[in-house]
């Protein structure tokens, strides 16, 4: 059943979508929100079906998923919601002034959907990263249509997810063609996405290697277009003095609980901290040895992951500079991921890249630095997060404002305090950071302004009123705010 989708039935699909992208152009935005909150209550109403499916493919609990499924059909209906306010289409009017030497023309301009979008399933959230996730949502609150490649990992979930779609939008009497899903676990499959013309952008989240590569054939095509890829961090913690003095124990609790939440398989999942050495990291570090002694193993999304979290161990215990703090006492067993603990130096990461590579797992590396100074460095030395966490009092974050400036310049997202993991679905939220965290920093991938990777703008010039966009026209139909003349407003003209 779930065996690669034929090129021929995979091309006929992308004429489909091709077709169904003409068709999205001619209907409201309002019509649009209305097929979204009617994939919103489908997908709503799947059953104890749903949810034993994907525990079964993805070894995620019952009580993960339901919530996560209740966190899909919210993307859902906030983006929908999103459109109908109209602010993503950042509709810009300039009225004409015929009397002026040269006369000025009318323009109004608004941001339009670019086309059909090919989005790839991602692993560790079946509902709200997959099939059914922001990615698609966004692409369709765009006006995209979107081609969904199905994760290996979850192809029972996937199908159930694509086939609530599709009935939606059959039952709304909407074309086929604004939502396809095709198998394929080979390389050669999402090429041939990638490189199709009809194909005008790309949705990822994984590895860097995957993202990296559909990134690179993107940009050879004749006709480059954009991939925006999500594919990976370490996410570091930057624990400064007073914080650590303050409560070690209590920042090692919370330090472990969230790099062991969902066996580490978060995209913002805290793999390395970074502080001074002295007494205070000391105690810290001993109550994470003690700590995650009672971490017990547990099953990993999928086989390929728990290989690959195994080797990527490995490989970093082989590091002659690494150090094993503490580790999970019982034995892992074969598909499983068990925590792991270790440390090494800040000269040592400066001087050897791989130290700061993610392993995706229940992986933690503590770097312990002479000085704050030595902390400048590593920030230096990172590469582009999805996240950083500075763990500090006000009078740490007021004396060490230059290194938070630096960390600045490293993420899409900087929390003071707290823990990375758990991503918020609002319009402040930004789930993306500099490259290699994300292909463009400009993006997020989750929150409502995750529409706008999907939009291009468009100017009409001296257009008659009745043939303009809704967006555009001098009534304001829609009742949205739009610039008119240099002024946000939502009078009509």
């Amino acid at each position: 059943m779930y065996t690669e989708t034929p090129q021929e039935q995979v091309k006929e699909l992308l004429h489909k979508a091709e077709e169904a992208f003409q068709y999205l152009k001619g209907r409201s935005v309002i019509d649009r929100a209305g097929l979204m909150y009617a994939i919103a209550a489908k997908i709503e109403g799947l059953g104890t079906e749903l949810i034993a499916t994907a525990t079964e493919e993805s070894h995620l609990p019952e009580a993960r998923l339901i919530g996560e499924k209740a966190r899909t059909v919210f993307q859902w209906r906030s983006y929908a919601d999103h459109i109908k306010e109209g602010i993503c289409f950042e509709a810009r009017i300039d009225t004409a002034i015929p009397d002026r030497t040269p006369p000025k023309p009318d323009l109004r301009k608004i941001k339009v959907g670019v086309g059909p979008v090919v989005v790839f399933g991602a692993s560790n959230f079946p509902f709200a990263f997959s099939t059914a996730g922001g990615d698609t949502a966004s692409a369709i609150a765009a006006g995209c249509p979107v081609i969904l490649k199905a994760h290996p990992g979850h192809p029972k979930t996937s199908s159930l997810m694509a086939e609530t779609i599709a009935d939606a939008i059959k039952e709304e009497g909407w074309p086929d063609g604004i939502f396809s899903h095709v198998y394929g676990s080979s390389n050669e499959s999402g090429a041939y996405l990638v490189q199709h013309p009809i194909v005008k952008s790309v949705a990822f989240t994984g590895s860097y290697g995957g993202g990296k590569a559909l990134f690179d054939l993107a940009n050879k095509r004749e006709e480059p277009i954009p991939v925006f890829a999500e594919m990976g961090s370490v996410n570091p913690v930057f624990a400064l003095p007073e914080k650590m003095a303050t409560d070690p124990r209590g920042l090692a609790n919370q330090y472990l609980s969230s790099l062991t939440l969902g066996v580490g398989q978060f995209c913002t999942n805290p793999g390395v901290l970074v502080a001074v050495k002295g007494k205070d990291l000391e105690a810290f570090k001993e109550v994470l040895r003690q700590e995650v002694l009672n971490c017990p193993p547990a099953n990993m999304l999928h086989a390929g992951i728990a290989k690959a979290y195994r080797t990527n161990s490995e490989r970093m215990l082989a590091e002659s500079t690494i150090r094993v703090i503490g580790k999970a006492e019982q034995i892992a067993a074969e598909g499983q991921g068990a925590a792991l603990l270790v440390e090494t130096d800040a000269k040592s990461v400066v001087e050897n890249e791989a130290l700061l590579e993610e392993v995706f797992g229940p992986f933690g590396l503590i770097v312990s630095c002479e000085s704050v100074d030595e902390m400048h460095r590593i920030a230096r030395h990172l590469s582009g997060q999805l996240t950083i966490t500075v763990a500090a009092t006000e009078a740490d974050a007021s004396e060490h404002s230059r290194l938070i400036s630096l960390l600045q310049d490293k993420c899409g997202r900087l929390l003071f305090n707290g823990m990375p993991t758990g991503v918020e679905v609002c319009l402040a939220m930004q789930h993306g950071g500099p490259f290699p965290a994300t292909s463009d920093v400009r993006f997020t991938s989750v929150g409502s302004d995750a529409v706008q990777r999907f939009l291009r703008p468009l100017s009409f010039q001296n257009w008659p009123d009745r043939l303009l966009p809704d967006q555009l026209k001098n009534a304001n139909p829609l009742g949205i705010y739009r610039t008119v003349d240099n002024i946000l407003t939502k009078e009509r003209i």
